[in-house]
């Protein structure tokens, strides 16, 4: 087991660029636990899903819509979404082999930031 600083470490870092970003789970909390905490992918995803559960953005949610930054049906929508979303994504990603899931998630990743990254 991971020392549980390392482990708030990553949480940390995590709410930070969520903040930031509005980022965390899939490209902050997710590789952090697999490269640095030794997780299984499975492990790693699943961890992500329910550390996000309930505080997932409040606070950094509400400066936005205090700012006026924040679509409130879209952000329902979306809600929607990704409730439906994440249970088929879980089933997926439980049933995949380890290493398929983590080269998909790795090729994921890099078409994000190329993207991000060459055509901003």
């Amino acid at each position: 087991m991971p020392t549980l600083v390392l482990i708030a470490a990553i949480g940390l870092v995590g709410g930070v660029l969520s903040g930031l970003f509005g980022i965390g789970g899939g490209l902050v909390i997710v590789p952090a636990l697999i490269l640095l905490a030794g997780f299984p992918i499975a492990t790693a995803a699943g961890t992500s899903l329910a550390a996000l559960l309930l505080p997932v953005g409040a606070l950094g949610a509400l400066e936005y819509y205090r700012a006026g930054h924040v679509d409130v049906r879209a952000a329902a929508i979306i809600a929607v979404g990704l409730l439906i979303g994440a249970y088929f994504g879980a089933r997926i990603g439980t049933s995949l082999p380890p290493e398929v899931a983590q080269r998909a998630f790795g090729i994921f990743l890099l078409l994000v930031g190329a993207r991000l990254a060459l055509f901003a």
